[in-house]
């Protein structure tokens, strides 16, 4: 195996936190889905298939590197949302908690001078980044126009959607 015991250990509690997140943003989708809000359900679908695609490259990492897979169990999302800005600063809180649990795995790759998996990491540091600056101005932009006006921000997400 090259890769400590330690760090293979939490990148498979990363796994496990990565489908959670999926599993979170599922449900902050049909929350949305069900209230006519397609954009706004797009958004978080996306971000669902997103964190999905993170577990993946955490699970095909431990695979190159010669580690165990261990599959954790999930835990089940939080159901109730009660409205638009609450499911905006849970995602806000999640990315931030993400962002901690990246920096613990670089803080390890570090310490086991394992120059593979700081470079691994590296691509997920800079991805939260990007994931806290966008919930950020998602949160901001909900804020602002309150839950009256969605139909405003489902025409900001359009555009930032043909934007890119």
């Amino acid at each position: 195996m090259r890769i400590s015991e330690k760090l293979a250990k939490m990148m498979n509690e990363q796994y496990g936190n990565e489908m959670s997140a999926s599993m979170q943003y599922m449900q902050i989708a049909t929350y949305f889905d069900g209230r006519s809000l397609p954009k706004f359900a797009e958004f978080f679908y996306g971000q669902a298939a997103e964190e999905q695609e993170h577990a993946m490259k955490f699970l095909h990492y431990l695979l190159d590197v010669g580690a165990d897979v261990q599959i954790p169990a999930i835990e089940a999302p939080v159901y109730e949302i009660t409205d638009t800005a609450t499911a905006f600063q849970m995602s806000l809180n999640w990315e931030n908690e993400v962002t901690d649990q990246i920096y613990a795995l670089m803080d390890v790759a570090v310490e086991k001078r394992d120059y593979a998996a700081q470079n691994f990491l590296q691509w997920f540091v800079t991805e939260q980044v990007e994931e806290v600056a966008s919930m950020e101005t998602l949160l901001d932009v909900v804020n602002r126009v309150g839950d009256k006006n969605l139909f405003m921000i489902e025409s900001y997400l359009n555009r930032e959607e043909n934007a890119q």
